[in-house]
């Protein structure tokens, strides 16, 4: 946590409401995002009780398993699922734009570039909480492997037809969501609270209505006192007024509510199997329809708080202006969603439980280069981001003093000017150390001469001048110019090449031609809601 944001916490408590904790939005919103808020029950992994899902706040899908004990009622579940989340994927797969990308010829082993379709845009699902994040890995892992009738029609319990397709997408967008900076699948605990210092713990950032108190607490109300409401209070039956965003239910919802309306209608089910004649069976029907619409009015009841919530909350946020640099990264999340829907259409298997060596320290670098990235881009955009880092060392802001020109030695002279700035902050520079201001939205790099007085130093530009002797215009700061330089740089680096999958060595899988001692994975009681 930076210094800035611990200042933001500690301000939050004193006023009683959320202090900004960004001044632009560090995050891409959709104009039409998916929204999805699902509930499981207790007691049985990921067992799925029902879900709110659309893309209109005032028109929800409702789908509910009314017994989640049943195979098929699951799949019912599933299936429904897939006809509201696949054909909002669709409309995004097929309007498509050319663009260029490089890549390498295979019989030169050059770098070229290919002209390629790229979708236009991406779909963008959120969830209320990190925990629906995990909860769509979740269901992903259990749905792309499942076998359809049409696949397999000897498979036990087949799926229904587009189940595992959902499952394919649902991994991916899952995956997406561990890479920094990426947008396509969001948490709106983590969205708020990257945007917003509350003065509560992390954790209790975690709980949506809870956090929401903090941002836009009811008139007469401090944060704090909205925000303890939001978490604790119970109506005359024992309910939180205030339901869990979920996946997880309340206990006192499952015991006083939820198990009493699901013994009803499996008592109604069986009295409707028991029932002697067509007259006997249409009362009994009667009452095992009123008993499922009992249990989906209670999971609409524990949906409908957090729907409304999470609506609240990108209300808020669209209220920030984009990041400059948000856009960027939404082009890589399409340039993923693109590659993905290319392998689903090239018929290419699901992915796999376990990624081999090769794959998974790509994974490693990626989100790791990913992550270096974002906070130089949050940096970059964001004043308040930037003060963080300039607290820390890790930047400066100053006044250009004097600028002197200089040249390098050699055959051909090139442009070496010496900046001479004032700053209040301290840097931590080193002898000959990098720093990097951003010119034209290109980083410019210049090398640390020296200290010339007690918060004066001078830095050498190195690049981004022109190739004549003279520097372009522009390319070099002038007296009075008030700059900002980073200690970290603004691009990150391509890493190592990593060697084929079928080249790693014995310690990864190898060597070459010999099986695997083991299984790669085997089927957990995860891959089986």
């Amino acid at each position: 946590m930076s210094l800035i944001t611990t200042l933001a916490r500690l301000e939050a408590v004193s006023t009683g409401t959320a202090q900004p904790a960004a001044t632009v939005r560090h995050r891409h919103l959709s104009a039409h995002p998916l929204v999805f808020v699902p509930l499981t029950t207790a007691g049985e992994t990921g067992a799925p009780l029902g879900a709110l899902v659309g893309t209109d706040r005032d028109a929800p899908r409702l789908l509910v398993v009314p017994q989640p004990r049943d195979r098929d009622l699951r799949f019912t579940f599933l299936a429904e699922l897939a006809d509201v989340v696949l054909p909002h994927l669709d409309s995004y797969a097929d309007s498509v734009e050319a663009a260029e990308r490089t890549e390498t010829d295979p019989e030169t082993g050059k770098r070229v570039k290919v002209e390629v379709e790229l979708c236009a845009d991406a779909p963008q699902l959120i969830v209320p909480g990190r925990a629906g994040i995990e909860y769509v890995r979740l269901l992903g892992r259990s749905m792309r492997f499942r076998r359809t009738a049409e696949q397999d029609p000897e498979a036990p319990y087949p799926a229904p037809p587009r189940v595992p397709l959902l499952g394919r997408w649902l991994t991916h967008f899952g995956e997406r969501a561990r890479v920094p900076g990426s947008a396509l699948l969001l948490a709106m605990t983590d969205l708020l609270s990257r945007h917003w210092a509350t003065g509560q713990s992390g954790i209790e950032d975690q709980h949506l209505g809870a956090l929401l108190a903090w941002i836009a607490p009811p008139e007469g109300s401090t944060g704090a006192q909205a925000a303890r409401v939001a978490e604790l209070a119970r109506d005359g039956d024992g309910q939180l007024r205030c339901p869990p965003a979920g996946p997880a239910t309340d206990p006192a919802f499952d015991n006083r509510l939820l198990a009493p309306a699901l013994e009803r209608y499996d008592r109604a089910r069986t009295a409707l199997a028991e029932a002697a004649d067509g007259l006997q069976a249409d009362g009994r029907l009667a009452i095992l329809t009123a008993a499922e619409r009992e249990v989906r009015a209670l999971v609409e009841s524990r949906t409908r708080p957090t729907w409304d919530a999470v609506w609240q909350g990108l209300d808020l946020l669209r209220g920030l202006p984009e990041g400059a640099r948000a856009e960027e990264r939404w082009t890589r999340d399409r340039w993923s969603f693109t590659g993905h829907r290319d392998r689903v259409l090239a018929g290419e298997p699901p992915q796999p439980r376990r990624d081999d060596a090769v794959t998974a320290a790509n994974k490693l670098a990626t989100r790791e280069r990913e992550q270096a990235r974002l906070d130089a881009q949050e940096a970059l955009d964001d004043p308040l981001v930037m003060a963080g880092r300039r607290l820390s060392g890790e930047a400066f802001a100053g006044e250009v003093l004097d600028v002197v020109m200089a040249y390098s030695e050699g055959r051909r002279p090139s442009p070496r000017p010496l900046v001479t700035v004032r700053t209040e902050d301290r840097p931590q520079l080193g002898e000959r150390a990098k720093a990097y201001r951003s010119l034209d939205g290109r980083p410019q790099s210049a090398e640390f001469v020296g200290y010339e007085a007690e918060g004066v130093l001078v830095l050498r530009v190195l690049d981004k001048m022109g190739r004549g002797k003279e520097p372009e215009e522009g390319s070099v700061p002038e007296k009075g110019d008030r700059l900002v330089f980073t200690l970290f740089e603004h691009e990150q680096r391509g890493g190592a090449r990593l060697p084929d999958p079928e080249q790693t060595p014995w310690t990864h899988g190898g060597p070459p031609g010999e099986a695997a001692p083991e299984a790669p994975d085997t089927v957990t009681a995860e891959d089986v809601l």
